[in-house]
């Protein structure tokens, strides 16, 4: 059954700095684990979470590049960090920082993901959000959203060779 299109209202979700969602995916990024803190925040029940895409909490003022380093970076089975806004059931919104990491079996095979996420600080998410809505607009240009995601794409590498900076470095300057 499809969900009903959840519209943001703009409201943001307050929660603890001490808390930690942690979330497991499968391959496919299908929920396969959420912790009791995601499920406060995205307002879904263990349930509803299980099975699902991850992206059933995407916020669409969300730039798609983002999700897109997030993805590239995990299939050279690699860590990232990465500053993401979240949106629950209701429409209201979270912001996060993610630390993703693939999750191995024995042989050294990549069986699934696992996210650790915080809250970043205000003045993070301030910084963050301009580039953000700058990424979005460039994703927003174009009628093909994998075109819109490239541009994005390279509008973001562009920034950080303007700036002789890697994409961690930057995450963790802000």
């Amino acid at each position: 059954m499809a969900r009903p299109k959840v519209i943001p209202t703009g409201k943001e979700i307050a929660w603890n700095d001490e808390d930690i969602i942690v979330s497991k995916t499968d391959l496919k990024g299908k929920i396969t684990y959420a912790n009791n803190v995601f499920e406060q925040l995205a307002q879904f029940s263990s349930e509803e979470l299980v099975g699902e895409p991850h992206n059933i909490i995407r916020h669409p003022d969300m730039p798609r590049c983002v999700f897109k380093l997030l993805w590239d970076t995990l299939e050279q089975k690699e860590e990232i960090f990465a500053y993401v806004i979240n949106m629950a059931k209701n429409g209201d919104h979270y912001w996060v920082f993610a630390h993703v990491t693939p999750s191995f079996d024995n042989n050294g095979n990549v069986v699934g993901y696992h996210s650790n996420r915080r809250k970043p600080k205000p003045e993070q998410i301030a910084k963050v959000k301009g580039l953000y809505a700058l990424l979005k607009a460039e994703e927003d240009k174009y009628q093909s959203p994998k075109d819109g995601m490239q541009a994005a794409t390279d509008l973001l590498l562009k920034i950080l060779k303007d700036k002789n900076i890697s994409y961690d470095e930057f995450v963790f300057s802000i």
